[in-house]
């Protein structure tokens, strides 16, 4: 049957920034599917619930309390993996992000941290996840990264290009790592997470969004996840190098600051 080529049962994945949004959405997603889950974040009480939820599915969990901006400390996230399940095979780097600014008061040292957040942690994971893959079957490597990284507005400078390096990373290692290890990334447009409730809690602002996106309407987690699982299964075995952009149809930043002009 065709929902078979979704089955994950067997793989092990490891999935970042997984206490809450995009990231507990996938891991749970990954889990139903058939997967054992290492999951990481910076607070254990998040970790908790998700892992619960995942148990609950019949699935092992594993909670890694870390700052996912350290770059020695993901990359244990692969060794946790081995260490508690004896393989790793399939790797969502979600955690990233950036705070909008104006141009002016985007610093050098912000830009290099956007970068670092969003681009250098994914490296620094894949590095260790990739020699674990290719012990076993090859594997598969999802980056989250968004919208902003394909269209401009203002104040995005430092999370656009972020995202846009993060895609366009995602395209360059697909050819270093075809063709045991399919790598593809996720565009994603406004999502209904944590990080969006001081916009979401707005009626004004939350119907700008849903105005500038031609679906009208904010994607929910489980959205991004059911593409994750896609990427990530049997489903997904004959793309590589791929940016799927899951964003409801948009074009335009769903959230204009309304920056005045220089």
């Amino acid at each position: 049957m065709i929902l078979d080529l979704f089955r994950l049962d067997g793989k092990v994945a490891v999935v970042t920034g997984a206490g809450r949004g995009i990231g507990a959405a996938s891991a749970l997603a990954l889990a139903e599917c058939g997967a054992d889950i290492v999951i990481a974040s910076r607070t254990q009480s998040d970790l908790d619930q998700v892992a619960e939820r995942v148990t609950a599915t019949g699935r092992r969990c594993i909670t890694a309390v870390a700052d996912l901006s350290d770059l020695n400390a993901i990359r244990t996230l692969a060794e946790v993996a081995k260490n508690e399940f004896g393989r790793l095979d399939v790797v969502v780097n979600n955690v990233g992000g950036a705070i909008p600014l104006p141009f002016l008061d985007t610093t050098t040292e912000y830009l290099e941290e956007a970068f670092h957040f969003n681009v250098a942690t994914a490296h620094a994971l894949n590095l260790v996840a990739v020699p674990l893959m290719l012990e076993h079957s090859g594997g598969s490597i999802i980056n989250v990264s968004s919208v902003m990284g394909r269209v401009a507005g203002r104040g995005y400078a430092a999370y656009g290009a972020a995202k846009a390096a993060l895609s366009h990373y995602t395209r360059l290692i697909s050819k270093d790592l075809a063709p045991r290890i399919r790598v593809n990334a996720i565009a994603a447009g406004s999502t209904a997470t944590s990080a969006l409730e001081i916009v979401t809690s707005t009626p004004e602002l939350k119907s700008m969004m849903e105005d500038l996106t031609p679906l009208h309407r904010i994607a929910d987690p489980e959205e991004i996840a059911a593409t994750v699982v896609y990427l990530a299964s049997p489903a997904g075995a004959f793309l590589t190098g791929k940016v799927l952009e899951v964003d409801g149809g948009t074009d335009v930043p769903s959230l204009d600051f309304g920056l005045p002009d220089l």
